[in-house]
């Protein structure tokens, strides 16, 4: 009994040593706890900011949103490019005309350098042949800097989702635990992860939206990887009935190049029978790969996703 009295003192510490980091930060409307430099023993330590709406009541129970590149979601100073999607404005609008379930947003922040190793779908690329895999990590971006910053480790990357933040997210806030309200998000590298992530678990995550997901892996086109997720997520998508999943893209910048990648996976999407109920793809002419245009047009995977 008193080791169990002392480990119960020791896990009441430890979360409410997190909670003490939290810092609010200011949004239009609704409001962002911080959990600081978030630890983990899979993956490099970050910032999560989650996004409670505006009378949030511990007494309700809320379906959960993760998103990657947190940064990027509601304050453009935290932004590389100060641009952002502008989640809380998005959330708050749907809420208001009551589109959209009870909900809250987990913004997960990206690794900076470890950002693409992180969201490379691992299985995938594992997939290739070592010669293949070898070359791919030889990949530059436009600018000639390295796309990879070592190997490959989007498996450990969930499960530091799966494992250690979803389990802290449900027990300090007021979730429904289940699949049919937890989604998860992204866009670029982080659709490519958050379709991987519901392949992966899919009896954690009931469904994913993926904007202008970055099909090529890198940024060559031609190169194995895409042809590799493609086999992959014909063995891998979850049943359609039980899951959403919504998909989009630009004609513009590096969205120009998604086009013939995403019909192939339509056309995956169309033999695993998701239909109109539970899965769409979107083509938007002229816009292009920014959190500018992603702002634009995001009410629409979240009441897909939320919807009451």
């Amino acid at each position: 009994m008193k080791s169990i009295f002392f480990l119960s003192i020791f896990i009441i510490c430890s979360f409410f040593s997190i909670a003490q980091n939290a810092i609010e930060v200011k949004v239009i409307e609704g409001k962002v706890i911080r959990l600081s430099n978030f630890k983990s023993k899979f993956v490099n330590a970050r910032n999560v900011d989650v996004w409670l709406p505006e009378n949030y009541n511990n007494q309700k129970k809320y379906a959960v949103l993760y998103m990657h590149d947190g940064q990027m979601l509601f304050d453009t100073s935290n932004a590389w490019n100060k641009q952002e999607w502008g989640i809380d404005e998005a959330m708050s609008d749907l809420f208001h005309q009551q589109k959209i379930k009870d909900c809250i947003v987990v913004g997960i922040w990206n690794d900076g350098k470890n950002r693409h190793i992180d969201y490379f779908p691992q299985k995938p690329f594992e997939a290739l042949t070592k010669s293949e895999q070898d070359t791919m990590y030889l990949a530059n971006r436009q600018n000639g800097n390295s796309v990879f910053s070592g190997k490959v480790q989007s498996d450990n990357y969930l499960k530091f989702l799966v494992t250690e933040l979803k389990p802290f997210i449900d027990k300090k806030f007021a979730t429904n635990k289940t699949p049919a309200a937890t989604f998860i998000a992204g866009s670029s590298m982080g659709g490519l992860i958050s379709i991987y992530a519901l392949c992966e678990y899919p009896n954690i995550f009931g469904g994913a939206a993926c904007l202008s997901t970055h099909w090529p892996g890198i940024f060559k086109a031609d190169n194995p990887f895409p042809k590799a997720m493609q086999v992959y997520l014909k063995t891998h998508l979850p049943l359609a009935k039980k899951h959403k999943i919504y998909f989009d893209y630009g004609t513009l910048t590096l969205d120009a190049m998604y086009e013939p990648y995403q019909l192939e996976v339509d056309k995956i999407m169309a033999y695993k029978r998701y239909s109109s109920k539970n899965w769409i793809t979107k083509k938007f002419e002229g816009e292009n790969h920014s959190e500018i245009a992603w702002s634009k047009r995001v009410r629409i995977p979240l009441e897909f996703l939320l919807r009451k």
